[in-house]
Formats: structure tokens, C-alpha cells, sequence
């Protein structure tokens, strides 16, 4: 009997926690649409924390999530912000250098007193 009123209890307490959550869901959507209205078309600019934010929280949300949300951003714009982040995040060109080393003015003169003194080093008839 005491797993019975376990279960009960569990079966109350989800629902209600489910029910909590759609309200809050419902109420974000309606605070979207009033968002677009007041925005009446025009655009917002995001600084790239906010493009971050949206992309991680957006991609686990899912397409489908945010066309049923009515987000002020398309899913398009996340999915190509999060592809962004993520092309950011394995792009090693900060750590890179700035390129190959300089042959040293040395060494640059020592192989071209070579081939000025003996011309035909190096070259084998095939």
C-alpha cells in the first residue's frame, strides 16, 4: 500500500511541475509576440555575448521548439550563430604564428656564394 501512495505522489507532484512549466512557457510566448509588435519590424542589433547565449540555449531548444516559441529571432539566424560558435572554437588562427620563419641574411648569402662558385653542384644527369 505505501508504494501505491509513493506513486501518487510522485504522479501529483509531476503533474503540477509540468503545469508550472507549460505556464511559464505560455507566458513567455505571449511576452515574444508583445516584444514583436513593440519592435514593429525593425531590427534589434545583439552584441556577440547575446548571439553566444541565444545559439546554446536555441540549439538545445531545437528547431521545431523555437518556430513553436515565435522567438524575435529565426531559427535560421541560431542555427548560423551556432555554427558560428562552434567554427570559432576550433579555428586555431590565434594560436598560429605569423607564418614561416625568415631565412636568415647568413645563410641566404652562404648558398648563393655556393652557387656562384661552383655552378654545376647538384645538378646529375638523369
Amino acid at each position: 500500500m505505501e508504494i501505491r501512495s509513493l506513486h501518487f505522489v510522485i504522479a501529483m507532484v509531476a503533474g503540477w511541475l509540468q503545469r508550472e512549466q507549460g505556464e511559464v512557457i505560455a507566458y513567455l510566448k505571449e511576452e515574444n509576440k508583445v516584444l514583436r509588435e513593440q519592435l514593429g519590424g525593425a531590427q534589434i542589433k545583439f552584441t556577440d555575448s547575446q548571439r553566444r547565449r541565444l545559439a546554446r540555449r536555441g540549439k538545445l531548444v531545437g528547431r521545431r521548439g523555437l518556430v513553436a516559441l515565435g522567438c524575435i529571432v529565426t531559427p535560421d539566424t541560431i542555427s548560423r550563430w551556432y555554427r558560428q560558435l562552434v567554427a570559432a572554437k576550433y579555428d586555431g588562427s590565434k594560436r598560429r604564428g605569423p607564418g614561416r620563419p625568415r631565412t636568415v641574411d647568413e645563410l641566404r648569402a652562404l648558398v648563393l656564394s655556393m652557387a656562384v662558385d661552383k655552378p654545376d653542384v647538384g645538378l646529375h644527369a638523369a
